[in-house]
């Protein structure tokens, strides 16, 4: 069973990103202020949902938020800045967006670039811990896997309405066929030790 909050004394966002491991398209991040009475049966980790459940879950999460945002950082800046700061950098960006701000913050994973001076709380596996953060890795996921969708068409070869951008074999025979396009991430490794081409 997931929990509602973290902390009780301050007004909680929960944090989570999409699309770190993918070799093509921005990583995506959500944060969300979620009613401390909120409840669902069905919301947990993303990754543990079916497409149609994750898509059905945003439409309420936006609903019954108090407040929620996403933002992105594109495959320039993480190729600049590497995916770890890229990740941070967006959940700082959707962090601003919010119309309400937040007076703490609890973020998926082990590591988290502080944002301004709000408190933090790193949660390991925390999308299946916290609401908040879950809510947040559903926003993440189902935005990024919209933009993947809508840019697949330019460059079809790929399958990216597929796979979404992460390496996939057949992305990556793909781009080791065919290059990378400037949806590429060029400091990702593309070839794999336990990877066979031909």
């Amino acid at each position: 069973m997931l929990l509602a909050r973290y902390q009780h004394e301050f007004i909680e966002a929960g944090c989570d990103e999409a699309g770190r491991g993918c070799l093509a398209g921005p990583v995506f991040a959500a944060a969300v202020i979620l009613p401390d009475d909120f409840d669902h049966h069905l919301l947990n980790d993303s990754k543990q949902l079916s497409e149609d459940v994750r898509y059905a879950l945003r439409i309420e999460i936006e609903q019954k938020a108090i407040a929620y945002a996403v933002a992105w950082c594109d495959n320039l800046e993480i190729d600049e800045i590497n995916i770890l700061n890229a990740s941070f950098l967006a959940m700082h960006r959707a962090i601003a967006k919010l119309h309400m701000a937040p007076q703490f913050l609890i973020i998926d994973g082990n590591r988290f670039n502080k944002y301004g001076s709000t408190p933090h709380a790193c949660i390991v596996e925390g999308d299946g811990k916290y609401f908040s953060i879950a809510a947040a890795s559903i926003l993440a996921k189902t935005y990024r896997d919209d933009y993947m969708k809508q840019i697949a068409s330019e460059h079809p070869e790929y399958n990216w309405h597929t796979n979404k951008g992460y390496p996939t074999i057949s992305h990556r025979k793909a781009v080791l066929e065919l290059g990378h396009t400037p949806y590429h991430r060029k400091t990702f490794r593309i070839t794999d030790p336990q990877l066979s081409i031909f």
